[in-house]
């Protein structure tokens, strides 16, 4: 039995090395470079996948006026999840096996990545900036991992304890998501309390897709919570906080960067005022101050004739991050030059504020500093520098 087995295990070896040759330039031709990205764009954060795709198609479309990259233009392929991992896998299957993608931009949503992984690695398939903060997005280690999101676990530790000590909160509740998005925002902020002595007096979760919050927040309010973690996306911030108002229960409400949206206070109103969350990149409103913003935002809103979000900036932005290394790769692009100059790689702050990002053949995440907003009169105000893990 030794020897059959060990002949088969080198031979499937050497197999799987060919696997990666073959593949390593999977998606790259003499004019085009195919990239891959999967949205929700027909389920509960349909809000966010539809800006974030937006956000990517605005990038492409610049870089293809000018030329592409070494000649070669830009052709994005967009799937819809629905926010159902079963469905992302389906998604995934079609674009790296059929689409023949080079790479996986901005895919959205936790457990959707997760489930994706084997089959992007598989073929030897970068995972390029999901828009989702898991700490699974880089860890374990994985040469075709790349994240650019500080993490909803850093985010809350370093937001929580902020929070507490500038409002003197007494009693920390979190209400949460039942899956990995929202136990990572649960892990952080219990961690940021650990960090200052205290625990969290009460917790309290939902089945993703919920509609009725009101046992949650019964829950919270008999534990006379005076400041609320909230692990909580669209529908859900807007539903919690709306309950929490129409019962006289009106504790410090601090959401991660999945709660970072114009949609909160488009569809939940006044009652949404006060909230805050943790944020890199700021709104990008076509009445912003800061004149760059203003122009941007008003060229996105030419082009789509709706206003842009956060979420248009992150898709604009992570297709940018992946334009400056394909670039920098130089002519021959293929996986192995791609993930090598990544790993040297520094993008600079942009127009946006986003914090500087960094790459090495050991480090997969650019950045853990967040910072806070709040909403102040139906509109995000940064509230906050950065802050970072050390």
């Amino acid at each position: 039995m030794k020897f059959r087995i060990l002949p088969a295990a080198a031979a499937l070896a050497l197999a799987s090395t060919g696997a990666l040759a073959q593949n390593s330039n999977q998606g790259v031709s003499k004019t085009e470079i195919t990239l891959g990205s999967i949205q929700d764009l027909s389920g509960p954060i349909a809000g966010f996948g539809k800006q974030v795709r937006l956000g990517m198609m605005l990038r492409v479309d610049e870089v293809n006026e000018q030329g592409g990259i070494h000649g070669r233009k830009i052709v994005l392929k967009v799937e819809d999840s629905a926010y159902d991992p079963k469905k992302a896998v389906l998604a995934a299957q079609k674009l790296v096996n059929q689409d023949k993608i080079f790479a996986m931009v901005g895919h959205i949503g936790t457990a959707q990545n997760l489930a994706t992984f084997p089959v992007l690695f598989e073929k030897n398939i970068i995972n390029f900036f999901p828009v989702t903060a898991a700490r699974e997005m880089y860890e374990p280690f994985n040469r075709l991992k790349y994240s650019f999101a500080a993490t909803y676990f850093d985010q809350m530790r370093l937001a929580t304890p902020k929070l507490v000590k500038e409002k003197s909160a007494k009693k920390v509740c979190a209400m949460y998501q039942d899956d990995e998005f929202g136990l990572e925002v649960l892990r952080g902020a219990e961690e940021g309390l650990k960090d200052i002595g205290m625990t969290m007096a009460e917790k309290t979760s939902y089945k993703r897709g919920a509609t009725d919050f009101s046992s949650q927040v019964a829950k919270m309010k008999a534990s006379g919570c005076d400041m609320v973690v909230l692990g909580t996306i669209i529908r859900e911030t807007i539903g919690a906080i709306g309950e929490s108002r129409k019962t006289g229960f009106n504790p410090v409400f601090l959401g991660s960067s999945a709660a970072y949206t114009d949609l909160i206070h488009k569809l939940g109103g006044k009652a949404m005022d006060g909230l805050y969350a943790t944020m890199t990149v700021q709104n990008p409103y076509t009445d912003e101050a800061s004149q760059p913003i203003r122009f941007w935002a008003n060229k996105y809103k030419t082009k789509f004739n709706e206003d842009p979000t956060v979420f248009s900036v992150y898709g604009y932005d992570l297709i940018d991050a992946f334009l400056q290394a394909a670039q920098k790769a130089g002519p021959n692009l293929s996986t192995d030059s791609f993930i090598k100059t990544m790993d040297t790689m520094k993008i600079p702050p942009d127009i946006f504020g986003s914090a500087e990002l960094t790459f090495s053949p050991t480090k997969r995440l650019g950045s853990n500093a967040t910072r806070l907003s709040q909403l102040q009169d139906a509109r995000w105000k940064v509230v906050s520098e950065y802050m970072s893990i050390k």
